[in-house]
């Protein structure tokens, strides 16, 4: 495929996981002992980027440099104060050159094959679609509802209900910039509210099983993250081993 670009949604400060989890910006948290940030860019490239972009907030940053956080050598750090998730994501529009981008927020768990299979789904699109990463609703306290048709074309991002969740992580056409201008004089201020609004203005997004996804939010989501980690470790060992 084409030569593209990722790109890392990390400018939040994780207010609820900071409340009763570890007291740090969520990029710097550790799964595995391996900062949330760091493992998302090595799963990024995993999957065939060949950079990876990340828009981290000052406090980040400053702990980035005092500290020597470790980051993968592809990767790029962005300082911005965005105010919210959806100016996180037009922030990339500054910086990415590649006609398509694969794009994830820090805190969104998969495993690893599941992200290469999204890119080679997305590589059988045409140019100016996407696609977004979907899972099974599990009970997350803010999930965002997917409404897809049989053919996995995606009707609505946003719905009241339903049992499909966006996973976040997406396949996007650079496209999606030029709507900035639209989605702020719609007063959106959201990633979430933009990619509902994408689909309403007709651009075509398609929806890609990607098995389990969990979302940090809260201390308890760390958990769940490390057991999905095990799980797939032990399903590849297992594969490993019967060839």
């Amino acid at each position: 495929m084409d030569p593209f670009d990722a790109a890392i949604l990390a400018a939040g400060r994780g207010e609820r996981l900071r409340a009763h989890g570890p007291d740090l910006p969520k990029p710097l948290v550790m799964l595995d002992s391996e900062t949330l940030l760091a493992r998302q860019a090595r799963i990024l490239l995993q999957a065939g980027a060949r950079r990876v972009l990340a828009v981290v907030n000052s406090e980040t940053a400053a702990i980035i440099r005092s500290d020597g956080v470790a980051l993968p050598a592809r990767l790029s750090v962005v300082v911005r104060d965005t105010p919210n998730s959806m100016e996180t994501l037009f922030e990339f529009g500054r910086h990415i050159d590649s006609g398509r981008f694969l794009a994830a927020t820090v805190d969104a768990i998969v495993e690893p094959a599941e992200m290469t299979r999204l890119v080679r789904r997305a590589d059988t699109l045409p140019g100016g679609e996407g696609a977004l990463g979907v899972v099974r609703w599990r009970g997350d306290e803010r999930p965002l509802f997917v409404e897809v048709d049989q053919t996995g074309l995606i009707r609505k991002v946003g719905a009241s209900s339903g049992c499909v969740v966006t996973a976040g992580v997406y396949f996007l056409p650079q496209s999606i910039f030029g709507f900035r201008a639209r989605a702020r004089e719609a007063g959106l201020s959201a990633l979430r509210q933009f990619l509902g609004a994408m689909v309403e203005w007709g651009v075509p997004l398609h929806a890609v099983d990607m098995g389990e996804a969990i979302d940090i939010d809260v201390a308890e989501d760390l958990t769940a993250a490390r057991r999905l980690i095990a799980r797939a470790s032990t399903s590849l060992s297992r594969r490993g081993g019967s060839r």
